[in-house]
């Protein structure tokens, strides 16, 4: 599956709308009472980027964004104003203590990147595929890791130099964008006057 490492306009996406999603199925039985089934571990997130459109410039820079893209060939990294940091508001600057990842087994060299959503009693874990370049920082047992690891941003493993120690803790701090494609083969666009055009956007993440 073809998936270029390059980000959605920032500006247009700024504007962006959309969120989670996840899929559920549900059947009312006798009395009223519900079977629930979880289809996906994982949330996907669609947006509609096109509201983020405000003047010609982002009018080109999506055009020339989707013809490189080829409609939906193609995937690409979209920041997620509302959640693109491991930050509890998804938004602050992140630091190292931020997400504990995984626990050292003294053997183990390479780790996922998480983040953690916590209400309650409850809780979901978000693998994070699409780490931003210079914004991931590692820690150990409470302590910044200065060096020593290295982070493969086109896939959110972090492969440590020497396995951590068993039972130290994993943690990391970065900002990360969503893996996505265009959900529409064809760009639709209302000319709204020889500067601004309005229209649909859709765009869906992907699995990768």
């Amino acid at each position: 599956m073809a998936f270029d490492e390059v980000q959605f306009p920032l500006r247009v996406g700024f504007g962006s709308q959309g969120g989670p999603a996840f899929s559920t199925e549900v059947v009312t039985v006798d009395g009223g009472f519900e079977r629930r089934n979880q289809n996906w571990s994982q949330a996907r997130r669609r947006f509609d980027a096109a509201t983020g459109l405000r003047g010609g410039t982002d009018v080109s820079a999506v055009l020339n964004f989707f013809h490189a893209r080829a409609g939906r060939a193609r995937g690409f990294r979209l920041r997620d104003w509302s959640d693109y940091t491991s930050a509890a508001d998804g938004t602050s600057s992140p630091a190292f203590s931020n997400q504990v990842i995984d626990t050292g087994n003294g053997t183990a060299t390479a780790f996922q990147l998480k983040k953690n959503y916590s209400s309650g009693s409850a809780s979901h874990v978000r693998e994070i595929r699409k780490p931003v370049s210079g914004g991931v920082t590692m820690g150990l047992s409470g302590t910044q890791a200065m060096s020593g690891w290295s982070v493969d941003t086109a896939t959110g493993i972090v492969t440590f130099a020497v396995a951590p120690l068993n039972g130290a803790a994993i943690s990391a701090g970065f900002s990360f964008d969503v893996p996505v494609r265009f959900d529409t083969d064809q760009l639709s666009l209302t000319a709204e006057n020889f500067q601004s055009a309005s229209g649909h956007i859709p765009i869906v993440e992907i699995r990768v």
